[in-house]
């Protein structure tokens, strides 16, 4: 009588004693069987034993025999017959795959920048590195400084490598090594539930980030403002920094809301005195007053604190080629007759050439 004997392939042997058949990058969980100075053993289980990369000893060395550890397999096979692992690169690839889920779900998240650069944050998340752009920091964080100073923008940076910002995983390319993260994106729900309960004409509470040539940056309760250099006063602004300065805290009323940023006006929080002071002057009268700016259509004249008038290079004299240069000269004061006030568009219009020395009646507000 014949026996006949099946056979019995590998794939069938793998397969009842559930083996795996290890292959470089896979994850596995082993136990801990021995530490000594350059290695280290790890038990797993079916697929026998692997030893742990000298390089990474130091970082493990306290975990005690018998304590699971988290691993990836570096050579599945060496010469002695082991399989060579990692424990940084199985951290690395969990940390990956978290980051992805992070990702996916677009969930908020908190981190400390370590250190920044002229274009950013530095970060580290899960023991992966990433970038927080300068274009992706919220408003309340965004550098504001005049031109593209490099340095000013560096150190302002760096100031927030000790906070802790919230953001969302904006890109991430695991093959790259790209990880880029948005604070912007974080509080941009946030900032549009701020924004419904903003209206034009609102009065609000802000601190002043940033002061540059055309006007002040303001943080709004995490959105951003601007004044511009028009609404910070009532008077001529040469530099708004004579008036406004980083840290200020002012009240300020809304003039126009954008898609995320408000306008603002500091200079509306008062009455006009442009509209008070205009009421001293009547058309045809002749006035005196301080002559500011020369240009070629024409001079400016001041009349009073918050009054200044135009005389038009035609208000001059009957000579058409005339040069307003040659008529005046700055800080003089002469006299002038006003032929126009418009309060709508608040402009009073002079006449040089009207103004006959024989009338004495004139009135000074300078």
């Amino acid at each position: 009588m014949s026996v006949v004997t099946k056979k019995i392939s590998m794939d069938d042997l793998l397969s009842k004693n559930d083996i795996k058949v290890l292959e470089v990058g896979d994850v596995l969980d082993g136990t801990i069987i021995s530490t000594k100075k350059n290695e280290i053993t790890i038990d797993l289980g079916s697929n026998g034993f692997g030893i742990i990369s000298k390089k990474e000893i130091n970082s493990i060395r306290t975990i005690p025999a018998g304590d699971k550890v988290t691993v990836s397999v570096i050579d599945p096979e060496m010469d002695n017959g082991q399989v060579l692992l990692s424990t940084r690169k199985a951290s690395k690839d969990k940390g990956w795959d978290e980051i992805q889920r992070l990702y996916e779900s677009q969930e908020t998240i908190n981190i400390t920048p370590y250190d920044a650069n002229r274009g950013g944050l530095l970060v580290e998340l899960e023991g992966i590195r990433g970038f927080l752009p300068v274009s992706q920091l919220s408003a309340v964080h965004y550098p504001r400084v005049n031109g593209a100073d490099k340095e000013e923008i560096l150190q302002k940076l760096n100031r927030l490598t000790k906070e802790v910002l919230k953001v969302r995983v904006l890109d991430i390319n695991r093959k790259d090594n790209k990880l880029i993260f948005s604070e912007r994106e974080a509080t941009k729900e946030d900032m549009q539930n701020k924004f419904t309960d903003l209206k034009i004409g609102d009065e609000i509470d802000g601190v002043v980030t940033g002061v540059i040539d055309f006007g002040a940056f303001v943080n709004v309760d995490g959105i951003e403002g601007l004044i511009h250099i028009s609404e910070i006063s009532w008077e001529r602004v040469d530099d708004p920094k004579n008036y406004l300065k980083v840290g200020d805290k002012i009240k300020a009323k809304i003039i126009a809301i954008d898609k995320d940023r408000l306008s603002l006006s500091l200079k509306q929080m008062t009455k006009d005195p442009w509209m008070e002071q205009i009421k001293a002057y009547k058309k045809g009268e002749i006035v005196k007053g301080k002559v500011t700016r020369i240009t070629p259509f024409g001079a400016f004249v001041q009349l009073s604190s918050s009054v200044e008038a135009l005389v038009h290079v035609s208000e001059m004299s009957d000579d058409e080629s005339i040069d307003p240069e040659k008529i005046f000269r700055l800080n003089e004061i002469k006299e002038f007759k006003v032929i126009d006030i418009d309060e709508d568009n608040r402009k009073i219009a002079l006449s040089l050439k009207d103004a006959t020395p024989k009338k004495k009646t004139s009135k000074s507000k300078v």
